[in-house]
C-alpha cells in the first residue's frame, strides 16, 4: 500500500517537472518574472490624485547654474525629473546625482526632456557653486538645471508642492536632511508614477541604490520616462 503511495507521489513530481520547470526556466531567461513589488512596468503610469484632481507641479522661478531664471513654464511640453539636494551633502546626494547622471546620459540630448535639481542650501549653493558642482559631474547639458533662490520658497516647493521632506537640521551630517526621491513629471506638468502590486501609485522613485533588489528604481524610472516621452 505504501509503495503505491510513493509511486503516485513520484509520478506527480515527475509530471510537474516535465510540465512546469521548462516554463519557469524560460521566464527567468526572458526576465518575465515580476522583479519586485514596485515594478509593475506593464501598466500605464498613474496620476497622483488629491481631492479629486491630478497633482500638478506648482509655479516656481529660480536661478540656475548659469544665473538664468528658470520657471516651471520652461518645462512645458517636456518630461522632466525633479530632486532636492545640496552640494555639500555627505550622504545620499552623491548617490542620487550619480543615478541622475545615468538618466541624463540616456535622455539629456532630447529637447523634450529635462531635469530640475533644487538645492535646499541656497545660502551656500549660489549659481557659481552649482556651476562647479555640475561640472564635477560632467554635466554640460542645457536640459539639466541646478536651481537656487529664496530658501522659504524652495522649502515650500519641496514640503508642500511635492510633499518631499526637506529641513534644516544641525544635528545631522551636513546640517540638512531630506528624502532621496525623484519625482517624474509629464509634458502637462502633472506628477506621474507606476503602480505597485496593489495598483496604488508608488508616487516617487528612490534616487538612492537599494540592497537586495533585482532592479534599482532608477532603472524603473528610465523605463517610465520612455513611456511618457511617447505620449
Amino acid at each position: 500500500m505504501f509503495k503505491f503511495k510513493y509511486v503516485g507521489l513520484f509520478l506527480v513530481v515527475l509530471i510537474f517537472g516535465i510540465l512546469f520547470i521548462p516554463k519557469i526556466i524560460e521566464r527567468v531567461k526572458t526576465n518575465s518574472i515580476v522583479r519586485n513589488e514596485r515594478s509593475q512596468s506593464a501598466k500605464p503610469l498613474q496620476y497622483i490624485v488629491l481631492n479629486g484632481q491630478a497633482k500638478k507641479v506648482p509655479e516656481f522661478t529660480f536661478l540656475n547654474q548659469d544665473s538664468l531664471f528658470i520657471s516651471n513654464e520652461d518645462f512645458n511640453n517636456k518630461v522632466y525629473v525633479v530632486e532636492f539636494f545640496f552640494t555639500s551633502c555627505p550622504s545620499i546626494c552623491p548617490i542620487m546625482n550619480k543615478n541622475m547622471k545615468k538618466i541624463e546620459e540616456q535622455f539629456g540630448s532630447r529637447s523634450d526632456f529635462g531635469i530640475a535639481s533644487f538645492t535646499i542650501d541656497p545660502d551656500h549653493d549660489t549659481p557659481s557653486v552649482l556651476k562647479a558642482y555640475a561640472e564635477s559631474y560632467e554635466v554640460f547639458s542645457q536640459n539639466w538645471h541646478f536651481l537656487t533662490g529664496d530658501k522659504e520658497k524652495i522649502y515650500a516647493l519641496a514640503n508642500n508642492g511635492f510633499n518631499i521632506f526637506a529641513s534644516v537640521n544641525p544635528r545631522v551630517a551636513g546640517g540638512f536632511e531630506h528624502q532621496g526621491y525623484f519625482a517624474l513629471i509629464d509634458k502637462n506638468g502633472t506628477i506621474r508614477s507606476r503602480t505597485d502590486q496593489f495598483d496604488n501609485p508608488i508616487v516617487y522613485y528612490m534616487g538612492i541604490d537599494q540592497e537586495e533588489v533585482e532592479v534599482q528604481e532608477v532603472d524603473l524610472l528610465i523605463e517610465d520616462i520612455e513611456k511618457l516621452l511617447k505620449e
